[in-house]
């Protein structure tokens, strides 16, 4: 930690408890032209099957951030993030209340008015199904995605109800948004229906007993060189780590094994991310929310670490 007497570093940057009103002390701005990187809340979860409450994610997670805002360097990179990235936070999408078809519609105009504008966007959200609309908008501008999806759930189910958190990477490939031949999952530990999904899969109990370097291995032979979008559902830590959710599921993986893993593919051709399903209703000491904000934060690291 800086000195305390060192007048170089502005209080706002490293105080915990003042002022915090945007991921990590960024600037809050809608002005894209000067970032390279872009965070943005989505507060919706009308998609919820569960627990609901993570339209609170966005702003639990910012708010969580503040205990991050004081690390000049993150620990283990060997850079600081403003001296490589220039980056913004885009506030929260304003859609009409209960109105699932204005938030997607939304979601995916601002998704690729940032993204044709060759930023990357890092979202907050907000139910998994915001990944539906942020994938829309990426695909304009980077064509069909591979994804990497950590998860306890596939979210590959060919549900009927038109909006739903379990849905997004059923119709994702039907819209030719993602190829499921160059994607993976890593986490899952519930049931899921083999005749819908064609995703290569690496469960819960493979990711957990196999090493962080042999999982590395498999997502990138999988993926290869393509353009990819990377979500993560809290889901996928083991509630130890993540209990603030609205499906929790026991069995997950260790926020330790994730950061590892994540900080062992930065140098893929890694396009987008989001961190979805934060429920601070159900949270405990903002254990979700560190996790959710600290995610997003190695986002960042990882896209600074191609600059």
């Amino acid at each position: 930690m800086s000195d305390k007497n060192d007048k170089s570093i502005p209080l706002a940057d490293i105080s915990a408890y003042a002022n915090v009103f945007s991921f990590v002390g960024l600037p809050l701005s809608r002005d894209i032209d000067p970032a390279d990187a872009v965070v943005m809340g989505i507060p919706y979860d009308l998609g919820t099957s569960g627990r609901p409450g993570a339209r609170s994610g966005p702003n639990a997670i910012r708010q969580a951030s503040s205990n991050l805002r004081w690390e000049v360097q993150r620990w283990p990179w060997d850079f600081v993030l403003s001296d490589r990235l220039r980056v913004i936070d885009y506030g929260d999408i304003e859609f009409s209340p209960g109105d699932s078809a204005d938030m997607l519609a939304r979601v995916e105009a601002h998704a690729a008015r940032i993204t044709g504008a060759g930023k990357t966007l890092i979202s907050l959200g907000g139910d998994h199904f915001v990944s539906l609309a942020l994938l829309r908008g990426h695909a304009k501008a980077h064509g069909k995605l591979s994804l990497i999806h950590f998860d306890a759930h596939t979210d590959a189910y060919a549900e009927h109800e038109q909006y739903d958190h379990g849905s997004m990477f059923y119709h994702a490939p039907k819209e030719e948004l993602i190829d499921p031949a160059r994607s993976i999952q890593i986490g899952i530990r519930t049931d899921y229906d083999r005749i819908n999904h064609t995703y290569a899969i690496l469960d819960a109990d493979q990711a957990n007993e196999q090493s962080v370097q042999d999982i590395v291995h498999t997502i990138r032979a999988q993926v290869g060189d393509s353009p990819a979008y990377l979500t993560f559902d809290i889901d996928c830590l083991d509630p130890a780590f993540a209990p603030g959710t609205g499906t929790p599921v026991i069995g997950g993986l260790s926020t330790a094994k994730v950061l590892q893993i994540l900080r062992g593919i930065a140098d893929m051709n890694i396009v987008g991310f989001d961190v979805v399903e934060v429920s601070p209703a159900y949270d405990s000491a903002q254990i979700t929310a560190l996790a959710g904000a600290s995610l997003a934060l190695e986002f960042l690291y990882m896209r600074a670490s191609r600059s």
